[in-house]
């Protein structure tokens, strides 16, 4: 019987959880680290236990305070999610030990498919085709060196243990494999407490085609079609979308056919999903299979109609399977979208900080959105960085291409960097419209996916200007829309259309005359202003503007929203954060650090790899910061010799902070590296 669960886990998965939950009369039980405990999970929890700690090693990777969790708070079953434990036999063996219940497969299956080197030993006995690799046991350097040899490079390190791109690299050539393989080891050990690693063939144009697998308890197994997730950056998913685009339904039911007698010859239970490597002449390999929920499991939900979660605590109900294979729905199509708190512009580099604005797309038919954040809430730099999930559904896949794009639109969020504008133009790509679908799809793509940032233009900055002026003086004004404060006649207490304001965006200062009546170079800025009441809210009065500027007599809607301070302002899908300034006071206040090498994010040291005094060449790797579960070398812009260090091994450091001062050899300035 199972009147309560905890959910072992974070964000938008726990929330997720706890919602079909819920929605089936259970009570439930949020965990979280001593940094989480705001965290929109526990909000919505009915109950809820502090692990302590921050990074997952000290947290959410602790097996007895978990078990602890469940037994004080009464839960007599747990719901790991994705990530973390969620394919660690070990916890599944202590739960079972305790006299509690796994919402998730069997031990014995995690530790057959759950380590992708045995799961691949086991399907090249079952006569799966395998890419080429090496999963053996030995895990020294030289055994690796040996096997990519065999293979030939490009080689592809994986961690044996987990997935989402943690302790993945792509190696070209055998002088990058020793400095890959510690790195990937590394972030295996700190993501899954599990360094072991296994290398294969990096295979060339391959689609990423995976199979949605459900068994119960009483030996009964089906497909529930399949998920094209080939749209990757970093070896992590970014779009997925179910069905796949162009897959007949001869290859559809080869491959559930595989993936069902993989989770059978296993003994498999619950929820599952064997992943396949699929190339155009339709040969598919299988890769792995990850023993839980996968976070693109909505976009199956939607081609089917069935709740995931809830079948998975029917199950470990022991009920059976509601359906049989002949009976699995497949309507439509659906795809969804990954929203990360990362830079773009950055090599994608994860974004930690607070919130200050956040507003979803609204609900409604075909549009879902599953998120773990609201608005106000810090993006810590210990987790993965994903906000939340966009689910768009149509009786097509151009109508739900149409409807998402319609929700990223919609969808508002500032203080914290995001991908937000990048996936508007993934799915606005003509080669994403036409299915033109494989693993190199944002490589390929890459300078309009992600074009050099540009300067933005005079347009803008006078209609920020006008937003400014007429967002401070909705702060006095009234709500009535005949009042004389809404008025658009240029003239405004204490303000006039002659005033100068200096504004700062994106490190750009700008001194901008704003027009005062809204009339920008013969164009028109229209304002409908909403306000809410001090009152009614904890927070600065906000005054959101929907701004419509027409450069050439066509009026297109523009979002900007004044929160205390700032004001942003959306120009080309992307939403940019203005202030004023002081120029004497930033002249006054402004310096520079020559030669100095800057942390890109808050994290921690984890590697230094030179000492002062040293010289090193241009691209050398000079530290190793470990943010949100993955580690990103800082490496040196330009040869030199490292003058000082300003951190050591163990740091925590945050954004900004100086970490190399490099003295370059030749004329010319510091850079940042990254």
């Amino acid at each position: 019987m199972i009147t309560t669960l905890l959910v072992a886990n974070r964000g938008e998965i726990a929330c997720r959880v706890m919602r079909t939950a819920k929605a089936l009369g259970l009570k439930t039980v949020a965990v979280h680290s001593a940094i989480d405990r705001d965290a929109r999970h526990v909000r919505e929890a009915d109950m809820a236990v502090d692990l302590g700690g921050a990074k997952p090693a000290d947290s959410y990777l602790l097996v007895d305070k978990l078990i602890a969790a469940a037994q004080a708070s009464g839960a007599q079953a747990i719901h790991p999610g994705y990530g973390f434990l969620s394919e660690n036999a070990g916890f599944a063996r202590a739960i079972e030990a305790a006299g509690l219940i796994f919402l998730g497969p069997p031990a014995r299956a995690i530790d057959a498919m759950g380590s992708k080197s045995a799961a691949k030993a086991l399907m090249e006995d079952a006569g799966v085709p395998l890419v080429p690799g090496y999963h053996g046991e030995a895990q020294d350097v030289e055994t690796f060196r040996a096997a990519s040899a065999g293979i030939g490079y490009p080689v592809l390190l994986k961690a044996a243990a987990g997935g989402g791109g943690k302790g993945m690299k792509v190696v070209e050539r055998e002088s990058e494999l020793g400095e890959a393989l510690a790195s990937a080891q590394r972030e295996a050990q700190s993501a899954f407490g599990d360094s072991r690693m296994l290398v294969e063939k990096y295979v060339l144009k391959p689609r990423h085609v995976e199979i949605q697998v459900f068994a119960d308890q009483h030996g009964n197994c089906l497909y529930l079609n399949e998920r094209d997730c080939s749209i990757q950056r970093r070896h992590q998913k970014v779009v997925e979308e179910a069905p796949a685009p162009g897959l007949t339904p001869e290859l559809r039911q080869a491959m559930g056919e595989a993936a069902v007698k993989a989770a059978q010859a296993i003994g498999y239970v619950g929820a599952g999903t064997v992943e396949f490597l699929l190339d155009a002449r339709g040969d598919f390999f299988f890769m792995e299979m990850n023993t839980r929920l996968q976070v693109e499991h909505p976009v199956t939900e939607a081609i089917t109609g069935l709740d995931l979660v809830a079948w998975q605590i029917r199950v470990a109900r022991g009920e059976a399977l509601p359906i049989s294979q002949a009976q699995v729905p497949l309507n439509g199509h659906a795809i969804e979208v990954r929203l990360y708190a990362e830079d773009p512009d950055n090599d994608f580099l994860p974004a930690a900080g607070t919130l200050a604005l956040y507003r979803e797309a609204a609900a409604g038919p075909g549009r879902r959105v599953d998120s773990g954040v609201a608005e106000g809430d810090v993006v810590s730099p210990f987790y993965d960085p994903m906000l939340g999930k966009l689910i768009a559904w149509g009786d097509n896949r151009e109508e739900a291409r149409q409807r998402l794009l319609a929700m990223l639109d919609e969808t508002l969020i500032g203080g914290v960097r995001t991908n937000l504008t990048f996936l508007r133009r993934v799915l606005a790509h003509p080669a994403f419209a036409a299915a033109e679908l494989d693993t190199g799809f944002i490589p390929r793509h890459q300078d309009v996916l992600l074009p050099a940032p540009g300067a933005l233009p005079e347009a803008f900055w006078q209609a920020a200007a006008d937003a400014f002026i007429q967002s401070e003086a909705s702060q006095v004004r009234g709500d009535d829309p005949h009042s004389p404060w809404n008025a658009r006649s240029g003239w405004r207490a204490g303000v006039t259309a002659e005033t100068e304001l200096h504004l700062v965006c994106n490190g750009v200062e700008r001194k901008v005359r704003p027009t005062g009546s809204a009339q920008l170079q013969g164009a028109s800025l229209f304002c409908r202003r909403e306000f809410i009441r001090e009152e009614t809210s904890q927070t600065q009065p906000e005054s959101p503007i929907a701004n419509k500027f027409a450069p050439t007599g066509v009026q297109r809607r523009l979002h900007a929203i004044r929160q205390g301070d700032t004001l942003y302002l959306e120009w080309n899908g992307e939403l940019h954060a203005i202030t004023r300034f002081d120029p004497i006071a930033a002249v006054e206040a402004s310096h520079s650090h020559h030669g100095g090498l800057t942390a890109p994010m808050n994290g921690s040291i984890v590697r230094v790899l030179v000492e002062a005094g040293q010289a090193v060449e241009a691209g050398t790797a000079l530290v190793v910061l470990e943010a949100m579960k993955m580690e990103h070398s800082i490496r040196a812009p330009h040869a030199g010799v490292v003058k000082a260090l300003y951190c050591t091994e163990g740091d925590m450091v945050s954004e900004g902070a100086a970490l190399v001062e490099l003295e370059q050899l030749a004329t010319g300035g510091g850079e940042f590296g990254g």
